[in-house]
């Protein structure tokens, strides 16, 4: 006996209800009887070619035979990653009216069965069918493929339950999960058809997608090295590096889901379903004007981006970088790294020391902008001028002062100390003391400064000095006469310089000593003169100035702070 569908039944029969003694009509029959009776309105459900006559911004236009034409969204082929053109013939079914007339068509490209024994070879072939979903039922839902079939809520593919009730009335593509043709019981699963439909456009839009083409794509998700764009059904990875052609720390910062973006495709592996995208790249590249924007010896003003053992990296513009090298830091000796000097994030103004556009490299300086204490070193240490400092550090043949920031003295081990011989400045000296010291040496080209402790120890010629005043008569040897000034001590370590005026009969003479005589015999001799300011010794006032002879002279100028005496013949 032929089977019967759901469809040949009237629900409302009751068991007296008088029963029709002709054959029972195949469900085949049936279907047939009524595809040849229908109005239009039977009709569009029905699935066949259609002739594309326009394509809008947001709609296709299909031709499909009727007096009205027929409309599809046109993001159902953006979707799918096809392309749409007027004069292509496309598979469709109609779905019902919009309020302007039209035909609401879907893109369905399989039909209904049409008997039973359709619906067996399509469950054999697990080959997709169409249906129209007509109600919610407990557990899912109830759809017409020609005949009853339910599809449980998990298998419809609608993630949440008002997504489930939205597809009451929605022609759908689904494939048969189950067929018990005896009990006429037909499960469908429209999920699986709809993850191979996504796998499908997936492939497709992977051998369409080209390198160095521009696209457009919604952000979908960030993670900290990028984020997944949707590019029109396949997901891109914007890596982190790509998004700016300045530094950017965090996808986050600069993106957000749901974002719509314009980037560029740098690279496709369709084998390994990869696609990677950037955005920086449809940007100028912010080198491409540095060597107009950036002199030599220009002040520019940057972000510290990150510090490296040899220096620190200034952003001076998204996606331009400068260097700013460790012995660029300061003037000072202090800067041991580059954090001594600056930190990350810090708003710095620096010097451009140089620029090379070919290799990207900007040259930074920090201590340029601060001026070069050297500048002001012979003004502010002359020689013999007494300075003080303090110990930074040690080494065998010295000690290192710093006077001022940036401006360091180095006192020689033997300058220390005049009371004893040391063989290492830490036997008298340690890191971080004050001392003072006497400028001996200044050589600005060099940067260098020598200084001197053991110079500021009180001598004889200090006491010598602080006895005396301008005018008093002293005695003293003279120990070398000539081009009209003499050399005389006045007594141990104490020197002093005489102008002689030249004797017009034969002029002042210049002799060597005839003797040696000891300069401890000489204080001896001379150390109560030197109070009294008595006569003069061994010579008289006539005779001619000459090395070796003991005169008396007179005290013309006594300078303590440079150490000096000035005298003339009394």
């Amino acid at each position: 006996m032929p089977k019967s569908s759901i469809l040949d039944q009237d629900p409302s029969a009751g068991p007296d209800s008088q029963i029709n003694s002709e054959p029972v009509e195949s469900f085949a029959d049936i279907l047939s009887q009524y595809e040849q009776t229908s109005s239009h309105a039977g009709e569009e459900r029905r699935g066949f070619n259609g002739t594309v006559v326009a394509v809008t911004a947001e709609s296709v236009l299909v031709d499909i035979g009727f007096k009205t034409e027929g409309i599809l969204p046109l993001a159902d082929f953006t979707k799918a990653g096809e392309t749409v053109k007027r004069g292509d013939k496309i598979p469709v079914s109609i779905k019902g009216r919009d309020p302007e007339g039209y035909y609401e068509l879907s893109r369905m490209k399989v039909e209904r069965p049409r008997d039973w024994s359709a619906l067996e070879k399509a469950f054999a072939d697990k080959a997709p069918i169409a249906g129209v979903v007509t109600a919610v039922v407990k557990g899912g839902l109830s759809v017409d493929v020609g005949v009853r079939a339910f599809m449980p809520a998990s298998r419809s593919g609608a993630r949440e339950a008002a997504d489930v009730e939205k597809l009451v009335g929605q022609e759908i593509r689904c494939r048969i999960i189950k067929l018990d043709t005896a009990d006429e019981d037909v499960v469908v699963d429209r999920r699986a058809v709809l993850e191979d439909e996504e796998r499908e456009a997936k492939e497709k839009r992977y051998s369409q997608v080209k390198e160095g083409e521009t696209v457009t794509g919604t952000v979908r998700s960030l993670t900290d090295f990028g984020a997944f764009v949707d590019i029109g059904g396949v997901d891109a990875l914007l890596h982190v590096a790509d998004i700016s052609w300045g530094r950017v720390n965090k996808p986050a910062d600069v993106l957000k889901p749901g974002q719509e973006v314009e980037a560029k495709v740098l690279k496709v592996d369709a084998a390994k379903r990869r696609i990677a995208i950037g955005l920086k790249q449809l940007q100028p590249h912010p080198w491409d004007l540095v060597g107009e924007k950036y002199k030599v010896g220009d002040r520019v003003q940057g972000t510290v981006t990150r510090l490296a053992e040899f220096g620190a990296f200034v952003e001076l513009e998204k996606g331009v970088e400068g260097l700013i090298h460790l012995s660029e830091m300061s003037w000072s000796k202090k800067v041991r790294k580059p954090a001594d000097a600056v930190k990350a994030g810090e708003q710095v103004e620096v010097a451009v020391l140089g620029v090379n556009q070919a290799e990207r490299r900007i040259s930074l300086g920090l201590k340029q902008v601060l001026g070069d204490p050297w500048a002001e070193v012979p003004r502010k240490f002359p020689v013999d001028s007494q300075v003080e400092g303090i110990v930074t550090s040690l080494q065998k043949f010295g000690a290192f002062v710093e006077l001022a920031e940036g401006v360091e003295g180095m006192v020689h081990v033997g300058d220390i100390s005049a009371e004893k011989r040391i063989n290492h400045p830490q036997e008298v000296l340690k890191v971080g003391q004050t001392v003072k010291a006497l400028v001996l040496e200044a050589d600005v080209a060099k940067r260098r400064l020598r200084l001197g402790m053991k110079q500021l120890v009180p001598t004889g010629l200090d006491e010598y000095i602080a006895e005396h005043k301008a005018g008093d008569v002293v005695t003293g040897r003279m120990t070398d006469v000539s081009g009209g000034r003499a050399r005389v001590e006045l007594g141990e370590g104490v020197p002093a310089t005489c102008r002689i005026q030249s004797d017009p009969a034969g002029g002042a003479q210049s002799e060597p000593a005839n003797d040696k005589t000891d300069l401890s015999s000489l204080t001896s001799m001379l150390e109560a003169k030197w109070k009294k300011g008595g006569a003069s010794a061994g010579a008289t006032r006539d005779e001619a100035p000459r090395s070796g002879q003991i005169r008396s002279f007179r005290i013309v100028k006594l300078d303590a702070a440079l150490k000096r005496i000035e005298v003339e013949l009394a």
